[in-house]
C-alpha cells in the first residue's frame, strides 16, 4: 500500500472508532459523535498550521481523543492530582489504540512510537515552537478556542473562564496564537478576553 492510502485508511479507522461515541454534539443543524467531531477539528486546523505537517502529526492529531469516552473523568479522585492522572490514563489509551490501527495498516515501529509520543505529550515543556508535540497542542487550544470555550463560558463565572484563558493562551506558540486572531468571538467572550490579557483580538 501506497504512503498516501496508508494515512488515508489509517485516518478511516480512527474516524470510524470515534464513530462509535455514545456522546453526541450538534452542529450545522446535524447531530454527530462528540469525539468524531473533535478529531476533524483537530485535523482542520493542523491542515491550517501546518498544510505540511508530518504523517505522525497528523495521524497524532486525529487520535488526540480517540475513544476518550472509554476513560471517564469520574474514574479518578477529585482535584488537581485526580485529573493529571485522569490525563495520563487518556494518553496511554490514545496511543495504546492508536498503534493497534497503526499496525492493522501497516506503519512500521518507528512511526507508530512517534504518534505515541506525540499523543503522551512527551518532552512539551522543553518543545521548540515549531516542533510537531508544539503544533498538535496548539491545534487543542485552537479547537478549544473556537469550538469550546462558549459552552464552557456559559456554566463558569468570568474569573474561571480568565483564568482558563490564560493558561492556554501560555500554552501556543506565537503562530497558534495569530491564527486565534481569525476566530470570532462573541462580545462578551472578547470582553472576557481582553480582561485576561489574551492577545486575540
Amino acid at each position: 500500500m501506497k504512503a498516501a492510502a496508508r494515512l488515508q485508511d489509517v485516518l478511516a479507522r480512527i474516524d470510524e472508532a470515534n464513530r462509535k461515541d455514545p456522546h453526541t454534539e450538534y452542529e450545522g443543524g446535524a447531530e454527530h459523535p462528540k469525539e468524531l467531531l473533535y478529531a476533524r477539528r483537530m485535523s482542520a486546523w493542523l491542515e491550517r498550521l501546518r498544510p505540511d505537517a508530518s504523517t505522525a502529526l497528523r495521524i497524532a492529531a486525529r487520535a488526540q481523543h480517540l475513544e476518550r469516552w472509554a476513560i471517564p473523568r469520574d474514574r479518578f479522585p477529585a482535584g488537581r492530582t485526580g485529573y493529571l492522572r485522569w490525563r495520563t490514563a487518556l494518553g496511554a489509551h490514545h496511543a495504546e489504540r492508536t498503534g493497534e490501527l497503526m499496525r492493522e495498516t501497516g506503519f512500521d515501529g518507528d512511526t507508530i512510537t512517534a504518534v505515541a509520543a506525540l499523543l503522551r505529550k512527551e518532552g512539551l515543556a522543553r518543545a521548540a515552537p515549531d516542533s510537531d508535540v508544539q503544533a498538535l497542542e496548539d491545534c487543542a487550544c485552537l479547537v478549544f478556542l473556537a469550538h469550546y470555550l462558549g459552552p464552557f463560558a456559559d456554566k463558569h463565572p468570568p474569573a474561571k473562564v480568565a483564568d482558563i484563558l490564560t493558561k492556554t493562551w501560555r500554552k501556543m506558540s506565537p503562530a497558534a496564537r495569530g491564527a486565534a486572531g481569525g476566530i470570532q468571538f462573541r462580545p462578551a467572550l472578547r470582553s472576557v478576553l481582553e480582561s485576561a490579557g489574551v492577545a486575540a483580538r
